[in-house]
């Protein structure tokens, strides 16, 4: 794409689609949803590009593997309608949410480090929910659910799954959550920001819960790590694609 960086040249949708492995339809699309700044037309109705049509396109694809396909496109319709502080906002919430998985997977970690394996039930020597439910000190759905940022229907979809198995009120009914179910809560979530799919967790649940450590799951963290990791090169690479957009804008 180099030669199309030159001042004044023109570009078909077919040539922006070949340099970046798209096809034309792809292009216009993104055109049509603001990644792109508006083409012109000829007197026959034909797309018109430019460099900076170019540079858009580049930019929104490096954008894409650190904030999100819906984030990236933000992003670009915030910087083509000339809201750049509003992109910076958005670029700054993704940033966030990196730390806060960064967080997050520290917080687990921690606690299975720490966890006895005593302290974690295995599969045969759980107690039912009836004798667990109501004990004290657990939680209930909703503020578990406020918790960790989901919706209580989906601590119910993982309780019917295996992942979480919450006693009941043995007055009430209601779903009792106690310390191992919470910290099962909090695996799940975690295994799920990572875009484990419930079969997938639901072996390392059970992992856990039988033998207490972290030593099960160490290869799933380890690729957790990696992907962290990789998010965090891409937003650089993305960041810095932008900045150049940015310039050629003026």
């Amino acid at each position: 794409m180099g030669r199309n960086l030159q001042s004044g040249e023109r570009l078909r949708p077919v040539d922006l689609a070949r340099g970046h492995g798209l096809s034309t339809q792809a292009v216009r699309n993104y055109e049509e949803a603001g990644v792109l700044p508006a083409a012109a037309r000829t007197p026959h109705g034909y797309r018109v590009y430019t460099p900076l049509h170019a540079r858009a396109l580049r930019t929104f694809l490096a954008l894409v593997p650190g904030h999100g396909h819906r984030t990236a496109t933000s992003i670009m319709r915030a910087v083509n309608r000339g809201a750049v502080d509003e992109a910076f906002r958005l670029i700054d919430e993704s940033h966030a949410q990196l730390l806060d998985d960064r967080r997050t997977l520290g917080a687990v970690e921690s606690a299975l480090r720490d966890l006895e394996p005593a302290a974690v039930p295995g599969p045969d020597t759980s107690p039912g929910p009836a004798v667990r439910g109501g004990a004290p000190g657990g939680t209930f759905i909703g503020p578990l659910a406020k918790r960790l940022g989901i919706r209580p229907a989906t601590l119910r979809k993982w309780e019917h799954a295996g992942l979480v198995r919450p006693g009941r009120d043995p007055r009430t009914g209601y779903r009792v959550y106690e310390e191992a179910d919470v910290r099962d809560a909090r695996l799940v979530h975690q295994f799920r920001r990572g875009g484990h799919l419930l079969e997938q967790i639901a072996p390392l649940i059970a992992q856990v819960r039988a033998a207490g450590g972290l030593e099960p799951l160490e290869a799933a963290l380890h690729d957790w790590h990696g992907r962290l990791s990789a998010r965090g090169r891409a937003m650089l690479t993305g960041a810095a694609e932008l900045e150049a957009y940015l310039r050629e804008r003026g």
